[in-house]
């Protein structure tokens, strides 16, 4: 009986193992972003490694459809084994088991050189830690359910304790983390308006480089943005269009090399760590604002001038 279903029994061990690997990294990487949230690393969110919303988006997105599978898999595979369908010597559970282990230890190993690279590249000692626990309890967690799994007594018909506490812990583990994290992302309106926002500064870096190059082969700011159409400037009318609103951007010079560009926006980005360039060189709030701008050096980008 059990050699006819050793392809099914196969595949569910398969399939568990694609989800358990989808459900642990996500799981890491919901702990890991929030770690980047709470404990801010200056240094390395320079470098676009703090705190990334769409890591975060991901892992939610891996933990929702891989949760059920795994935990749907691994409950028939048990029950399998209560029946008799499946034995506990047999060979597809013994190779594959230590096949899982395998794979875990493959990408476990691959963790610790990432979070201790990471440590040694600069990341602040409080997260290399926090991190560190964390890949060593999820770790822990897969290899001690695993180990104990291929050696513990079957009882035919009988439920095993221990085991039904792995699953259930777990569970509340995972259901966790994955409920935090929905404290830590936009919301899809947000996202949408945050897209739009940074819509408009792309065009607003255009623009200013645009003006930047004006500056430099005319000794002076444009009069206007439509001195800017044609010519070697690539810009078109709907350059100088916030999509959202149908408006112009508004042009105000302040000085002899500085100058505004104006428009609505629908959030504030002062505190938005995914996009440091964009947040850092235009940073506005929500609403109509003014965004001050000096001309800088040659054909370098202007510097954000100081209030």
């Amino acid at each position: 009986m059990e050699q006819q279903n050793s392809a099914k029994f196969a595949f569910l061990y398969m399939l568990s193992l694609v989800a358990l690997v989808f459900m642990a990294i996500s799981t890491g990487v919901i702990v890991f972003q929030i770690i980047n949230k709470e404990i801010i690393d200056v240094a390395h969110m320079s470098l676009g490694d703090g705190f990334d919303q769409v890591a975060i988006k991901f892992a939610i997105s891996a933990i929702i459809v891989s949760a059920p599978i795994f935990y749907v898999t691994a409950s028939l595979i048990n029950k399998n084994l209560i029946s008799g369908a499946l034995t506990k010597d047999s060979g597809v559970r013994r190779w594959l088991t230590y096949f899982i282990l395998f794979i875990a230890s493959v990408i476990m190993i691959g963790w610790f050189i990432s979070i201790i690279n990471s440590f040694l590249n600069g990341e602040i000692t409080a997260n290399f830690i926090l991190k560190s626990l964390t890949a060593i309890v999820i770790a822990a967690i897969i290899f001690s359910y695993y180990l104990y799994d291929i050696r513990r007594q079957i009882v035919p018909g009988e439920k095993n304790k221990i085991t039904r506490a792995y699953f259930f812990g777990s569970i509340i583990l995972v259901l966790a983390v994955f409920i935090s994290a929905f404290f830590f992302i936009d919301s899809p309106k947000t996202v949408r308006d945050r897209n739009a926002d940074n819509a408009i500064l792309q065009k607003f870096d255009q623009i200013s480089m645009a003006i930047n190059n004006y500056y430099t082969t005319n000794k002076r700011l444009p009069g206007g943005l439509n001195d800017l159409l044609g010519g070697n400037f690539y810009l078109t009318a709907d350059d100088f269009k916030n999509t959202s609103t149908g408006k112009n951007f508004d042009y105000k010079i302040t000085g002899k090399s500085s100058y505004e560009l104006c428009t609505d926006f629908l959030t504030s980005n002062k505190n938005d760590a995914s996009n440091y360039y964009e947040s850092a060189r235009w940073p506005h709030d929500r609403s109509y604002q003014c965004l001050s701008q000096k001309m800088g050096m040659g054909l370098t980008p202007p510097i954000p001038m100081q209030k």
